[in-house]
């Protein structure tokens, strides 16, 4: 105990006086942990720059299983913890007026429902602008905004267009960024137009 009273007392003179009180020595081990900002991952720029390389990679992969309409590798995307609310339209700018269609994700429910999009439709085309990636200080959260036009045809050429803007939630597990959650896709052009 006097070690580590004498190795906190200049350093952390708040906790220094804490041990002298009697605070519990599991206490002290919790606040010992590295400083945030030494064990913060963001303090070098080219893990931030990684960082954003590996969020990108995952939004490219969902293009990808867009693409070539392989709910397989869109399965890859998701974490098993996942929930993904609608707007009721693509105006539904106000929350109150979202749903959950489809629940907590569950791997075989919605590689069904995606595989009976992708045998019903044909994709006319898919186009997507990231917008932007925001990280976490952590380094273990992420954000992405993206612009989507995605046009879908059946046979009958009855058409479902998906236009607007999304936003996609990611969190880091191990070593591979996972989906937690997805807004549906909103029209903010009349919001822009104000």
């Amino acid at each position: 105990m006097i070690i580590l009273r004498n190795s906190i007392k200049d350093s952390h003179p708040l906790l220094f006086n804490l041990i002298n009180q009697g605070i519990d020595l599991i206490f002290l081990e919790i606040n010992l942990q590295p400083s945030y900002k030494e064990s913060n991952p963001l303090n070098s720029s080219t893990s931030r720059h990684n960082l954003i390389e590996e969020v990108t990679e995952i939004i490219n992969r969902e293009t990808e299983a867009w693409n070539t309409k392989n709910a397989e590798l869109l399965m890859t995307i998701f974490h098993h913890d996942m929930v993904w609310p609608w707007p009721r339209t693509p105006l539904s700018h106000d929350p109150m007026d979202w749903v959950i269609p489809w629940g907590k994700y569950n791997c075989s429910r919605w590689k069904g429902l995606w595989q009976g999009l992708f045998d019903a439709y044909e994709l006319v085309h898919n186009h997507r602008v990231i917008k932007k990636i925001e990280i976490s200080e952590e380094g273990d959260g992420a954000f992405a905004v993206i612009d989507i036009d995605t046009l879908w045809r059946d046979e009958d050429r009855n058409e479902d267009h998906w236009i607007g803007r999304v936003c996609k939630v990611y969190s880091k597990c191990g070593d591979d960024w996972k989906m937690t959650m997805h807004t549906g896709v909103l029209d903010y052009s009349i919001l822009e137009a104000k």
